[in-house]
């Protein structure tokens, strides 16, 4: 389970860095904290399993990996916090309400509308994960969300045994069609990573595990 405080704390420092006021006091100077409470309530909700608090703590520990390649890392952190702030997966849009989120809370914490419309822009992103080569903000952050594809084995199965759990709903043969189309696509992506860390240490331990899991849902 992700470490609440050490939570807080990221979000506290990444919005302190970019905001117009970077004071914890004083008029002006709204304390970022019930920002990262609010938020940490909505990753904490019941109808998660994989899009969960440990999620966010990883997609951030991803974006520290790959921060050297950010023109702006503090405000891709703040977007890691906000890509799946609003998840429902019975309903779509999900990015774009996070993204909207964003854009009512960020300028109340401080955050100049610039910083806020390129967090909004990048939680948009997410969508469909095809950050352009010059876009380093994006590139980071889509980077960080698809890592979990690189993990090991054993991981990689708990996480689409998660996602299979978040959609519950779904009766099994409509399930595993679904999830090989989405799979498929993202097999026949000329790059699953566009950072030069992400194409060097993650693209084929992903491409494994994606192929690995195609053909469990076809023996299924």
């Amino acid at each position: 389970m992700a470490d609440l405080k050490d939570l807080r704390d990221r979000w506290q420092l990444a919005l302190l860095a970019v905001r117009e006021e970077p004071l914890l006091s004083g008029a002006g100077s709204p304390d970022p904290l019930p920002y990262a409470d609010n938020l940490l309530r909505r990753w904490s909700e019941p109808q998660r399993r994989y899009h969960t608090v440990d999620h966010l703590a990883a997609v951030l520990d991803h974006v520290d990996t790959l921060a050297e390649y950010a023109e702006n890392p503090d405000l891709v952190r703040l977007a890691a916090w906000f890509h799946d702030a609003v998840y429902d997966p019975e309903r779509s849009l999900n990015e774009e309400r996070s993204a909207r989120l964003a854009e009512k809370a960020l300028p109340e914490a401080g955050l100049t509308r610039q910083g806020t419309d390129e967090v909004a822009r990048l939680v948009r992103l997410t969508v469909g994960h095809a950050a352009q080569e010059s876009d380093r903000n994006g590139m980071v952050l889509c980077d960080a969300d698809l890592a979990i594809l690189a993990s090991a084995p054993e991981a990689y199965a708990a996480y689409a045994a998660a996602v299979r759990e978040e959609y519950g709903f779904v009766p099994d043969d409509a399930f595993r069609v679904g999830r090989a189309d989405v799979l498929r696509h993202l097999l026949a992506l000329p790059r699953l990573f566009r950072t030069p860390y992400g194409e060097r240490e993650w693209e084929a331990a992903a491409r494994h595990n994606l192929s690995t899991e195609l053909e469990l849902l076809g023996a299924g």
